[in-house]
């Protein structure tokens, strides 16, 4: 037996690193704060770029816009280290497409509820504004200011050095196979220690499930595809984050861009199993033709999430164990969600409001009839 911790945290990837580090700062130096992963702490890779708080359209994710703003921002400010750009963002919907049509609508709804900044455009305020664009006319579109992007892969590394600056051990190679619950504390198993801990924080991404095997009923989950395309454009001050917004652009598909950012290459993103480069490349030609240049990469990320494609952040076991499970769908809240991990399991509570995020919630409880297997060996969305 090892001895004892007052927190460990189980997986060190993105939200993981992001736990270790605020339950670091909260709990330092009364309390020891360990962090297990199974492979190497902070494992982002390298130019891996996501949109803060751009979820618009959902109420859950609106709400949190505000504070994983300022949760960057206080990590920015403690590390020295630049890790959101401000961008802005587009949601741009197709007249001519009848299935999407509401999406605006739908943003601007949530927006005026949250007291978020929006702008509403036509085609030619999209034009005025960023003339790489070249709609047919008739869209309609949304601007969101307050848009940004963070890069993943810096901020999974300053969140591992800030937790370790704080006094938090880490150990790598260090797979977790289980968790028991003593109802008052919980064992954490490894291959060569047994640790024993007052609050346990579970973020194991597709590990996670068998990881509370015997503390929590498994999360129902689906698979979720998004081709990632990276372009050499040769236009980069055109599509750099001071002059390109993020944007989504829903029409007979759905494409969101990202300006130059980590890599040099534009990035363009499309949900769903891989597409015929020919859709894409002709997308790009007709409405952002600037966008492209000679094909970096192109490869399909795969995350299991739960049913309803919602992110969990909850507790279990009596409040003792932190659960986060599907926060690769929500990357721009990876520092929130450590933010908020940490409170629970240091306050057991937290002033955000999460419930839309619970584990037992109705959509994973009653799941739909069908959901998609989660194959065995998928890969990371990394």
């Amino acid at each position: 037996m090892n001895r004892d911790h007052a927190f460990v945290v189980v997986g060190c990837g993105s939200v993981g690193s992001a736990a270790l580090y605020w339950l670091s700062r909260m709990a330092a130096p009364y309390a020891s704060v360990l962090g297990l992963e199974r492979g190497a702490a902070g494992n982002a890779r390298a130019g891996r770029t996501a949109a803060v708080a751009h979820a618009g359209g959902r109420d859950a994710h609106a709400a949190l816009a505000g504070p994983a703003h300022l949760a960057w921002r206080q990590v920015e400010s403690v590390s020295g280290q630049r890790l959101v750009t401000r961008t802005g963002g587009l949601v741009i919907e197709d007249p001519d497409v009848p299935a999407v049509r509401g999406t605006v609508d739908r943003h601007l709804a949530v927006a005026a509820r949250h007291g978020i900044e929006v702008e509403e455009l036509d085609a030619g305020g999209l034009v005025a504004g960023w003339p790489q664009f070249r709609p047919r006319g008739g869209e309609r579109i949304v601007h969101r200011p307050g848009v940004a992007i963070v890069d993943l892969h810096r901020a999974d590394a300053t969140h591992v050095a800030l937790a370790r600056g704080h006094g938090a051990e880490i150990r790598e190679y260090a797979p977790v196979r289980a968790l028991h619950d003593s109802g008052r504390h919980v064992e954490v198993v490894t291959d060569d220690e047994v640790y024993r801990a007052e609050h346990v924080v579970v973020a194991a991404g597709a590990g996670t499930d068998a990881v509370l095997e015997g503390i929590a009923a498994p999360v129902p989950r689906t698979v979720v595809r998004e081709q990632v395309t990276r372009y050499a454009t040769p236009h980069l001050i055109d599509f750099s984050p001071g002059r390109f917004p993020v944007f989504t652009w829903r029409g007979a598909g759905t494409f969101r861009g990202l300006p130059v950012h980590g890599e040099v290459a534009t990035t363009l993103c499309r949900p769903g199993e891989p597409a015929d480069r020919s859709a894409r490349e002709a997308f790009l030609a007709e409405r952002v033709p600037g966008f492209a240049g000679p094909e970096l990469s192109t490869a399909t990320r795969v995350a299991s999430v739960p049913a309803d494609r919602e992110p969990v952040l909850d507790t279990v076991a009596s409040g003792r164990v932190g659960v986060a499970a599907g926060t690769d769908r929500s990357p721009g809240l990876v520092s929130l969600a450590g933010r908020i991990l940490a409170e629970l399991a240091c306050a057991g509570t937290t002033r955000h409001p999460i419930a839309d995020f619970a584990i037992d919630r109705p959509a994973l409880t009653r799941p739909p009839a069908e959901v998609e297997p989660v194959p065995l060996r998928s890969r990371r969305w990394t």
